[in-house]
């Protein structure tokens, strides 16, 4: 199972690059935004379990991984999985900084657990 959800995360990384090396963030934005929650969860530990292959994917990839890509991927196959997951992107002030990461029930669940009080929450999608 691992393995398979490694190669699904890849692959959303190279989806997601490709928007974001077009300069289409807007598009970007709208998959994640409008992408339908299914119905239930699909298996127990779903949130570990692709996060986990979130960054075995990102270890894989063949250049630097964006924090917004691997946001997009990690919320996409949650949703993909059953997991009302959430895009969420901030920002501080000084020095400016923009960053990405993914809640669930407003915990975040694939980067630092105390990162939503270091960034100002421009949106959630």
């Amino acid at each position: 199972m691992r393995s398979f959800l490694t190669v699904r995360a890849y692959l959303k990384l190279i989806y997601f690059d490709c928007y974001l090396a077009s300069g289409n963030f807007g598009a970007l934005y709208d998959k994640v935004r409008t992408y339908p929650v299914a119905k239930k969860v699909q298996f127990p530990g779903a949130i570990e379990q692709i996060c986990a292959a979130v960054d075995m994917a990102c270890i894989w990839y063949w250049k630097e991984v964006l924090c917004l890509q691997r946001s997009a991927a990690t919320a996409i196959l949650l949703k993909c999985n059953g997991v009302p997951a959430q895009l969420v992107i901030g920002a501080q002030q000084m020095p400016f900084k923009a960053h990405a990461w993914v809640e669930v029930s407003g915990l975040v669940v694939n980067d630092k657990p105390y990162v939503s009080e270091m960034y100002a929450v421009l949106d959630r999608c």
